[in-house]
């Protein structure tokens, strides 16, 4: 029985160190592949994306494009030596991957892509209850079904109170 306990700690431990592994990889790779953060990772059709790098050294001042999204600056942001942009996805974009190029002063070029997914849902779900505007009758019915509850409790904790006896 230790055995077995002592075997899956092990194993546990085996486990979450391989899994690291491919995180440590890619803090380990070359600048370029690194280079551009775009958040959010799965952009929506319709939403803003935001870029930014710090491979451009202390330069200020950076141009980017996307295939979708089209040209857009990236200027100082708050930490010094990063540069940030933002460009909006239009609403017609389909879902799959869009490329952003980020160019620098002198001869700095770096290209990252990211997900573009279906657009979110708006607005309440339709869930058969019929319409929002009935509300009232949701709630009256609710209600009742409260108080019908509560009661059913207050019988059957008389009854326990009482020994299982019912008076008449």
């Amino acid at each position: 029985m230790r055995n077995t306990r002592v075997g899956a700690g092990v194993a546990l431990l085996i486990g979450a160190l391989g899994l690291s592994v491919p995180t440590a990889v890619a803090a380990d790779s070359p600048a370029g592949e690194q280079a551009i953060t775009i958040r959010p990772g799965h952009a929506s059709a319709g939403s803003t994306v935001t870029v930014s790098t710090e491979a451009c050294g202390k330069e200020t001042y950076g141009k980017g494009v996307s295939e979708l999204g089209g040209d857009f600056h990236l200027l100082a942001g708050d930490r010094e030596g990063v540069l940030v942009g933002q460009f909006r996805i239009p609403l017609d974009a389909e879902p799959g991957s869009d490329t952003v190029t980020v160019k620098c002063p002198p001869r700095i070029k770096l290209t990252a892509t990211y997900k573009v997914i279906g657009r979110t849902p708006s607005g309440s779900v339709a869930a058969g209850f019929g319409s929002p505007t009935d509300q009232g009758t949701q709630l009256a019915v609710g209600g009742v079904l409260l108080a019908g509850a509560a009661a059913g409790g207050v019988l059957r904790l008389r009854r326990r109170v009482n020994g299982g006896a019912v008076r008449t």
